[in-house]
């Protein structure tokens, strides 16, 4: 009898833990259209497995990504040339983005349409409004913000190397969240690694905003995982999915296919600990979803 009722109490215990990560809406800041490919298992099984939303924010106007050498022949068009790129990429890429937000159920889609401009690890020109609308990117978060009452911001890891887009999108983000009134939701930057590698992350210097709390661990959800018959599935699929929408940039996504073991997520310490608790419980009802 001890034994059936521990069963009972732990199935409780694990049911109780999906029905508070069910209730979860969730907002995606990021730069670039294909950003969110460094973490589509963990949306995928946040709306379709735990039955929660999400929304996406783009920042830039996707005029830039001149990686199209084999979508030149798809689309019919040079998409390596940057006058061409950057007259019809914007629609183009809006189009591939919310093809992919199909897949990871995605619901609504906010285009900022700040210019797509070059490659840089400087993120200074676009935070001080000298490249961006600084001042019209802060209100059109504030307002998506307000208006979305989010439970959780997911935005890419800024560690040093990234794209200089990346990372001021995801400072915007953060001081966007510090500004709102009332209840705040989660921030938590993500990015997909291979097991192999030692990344880790901190903080990106100059910026506090950034860091992150120290007595917080690494979350992890495993795409790599095989299961089904013969262990020929895997997450790792949903991720191909999404990436295979961004025809445009057939250069990376080529690169990127089926790579990538874990999408790993840092918890920032602007959210304080009180948070700490509820995302341990997400990311266990993740581990306990799907297959």
């Amino acid at each position: 009898m001890r034994s059936i009722r521990g069963i009972v109490l732990i199935f409780l215990m694990l049911a109780c833990v999906q029905v508070r990560a069910q209730s979860l809406k969730t907002l995606i800041v990021t730069a670039h259209p294909d950003d969110e490919t460094m973490f589509p298992v963990t949306v995928f099984k946040l709306v379709r497995e735990l039955g929660g939303s999400a929304d996406l924010a783009l920042v830039t106007d996707a005029s830039g990504g001149y990686n199209g050498m084999v979508a030149s022949k798809y689309y019919g068009m040079n998409l390596l040339d940057s006058a061409v790129g950057r007259r019809v990429l914007p629609a183009i890429r809006k189009k591939e983005l919310m093809k992919a937000g199909e897949v990871m159920g995605i619901t609504n889609f906010y285009f900022f349409d700040q210019v797509d401009d070059l490659y840089s690890t400087d993120p200074s020109p676009y935070l001080s409004g000298r490249r961006w609308n600084k001042d019209l990117v802060e209100r059109q978060l504030d307002e998506v913000l307000a208006k979305g009452r989010y439970d959780l911001v997911i935005c890419l890891v800024p560690s040093v190397e990234q794209h200089a887009h990346h990372k001021a999108t995801t400072v915007l983000a953060l001081r966007a969240v510090a500004r709102l009134a009332g209840k705040k939701p989660i921030v938590l930057g993500g990015r997909t690694i291979s097991r192999a590698t030692t990344f880790s992350f901190s903080e990106l210097p100059g910026y506090p905003e950034t860091k992150v709390l120290a007595s917080a661990p690494v979350y992890e959800v495993d795409v790599s995982h095989t299961f089904g018959e013969g262990g020929k599935h895997s997450y790792q699929i949903v991720a191909d999915w999404v990436k295979a929408e961004h025809k445009s940039q057939s250069g990376d996504m080529n690169v990127a296919m089926h790579r990538g073991d874990v999408e790993v997520f840092y918890y920032f310490a602007q959210n304080g600990p009180n948070g700490l608790e509820t995302i341990k419980k997400l990311f266990t009802a993740l581990k306990m979803s799907g297959f």
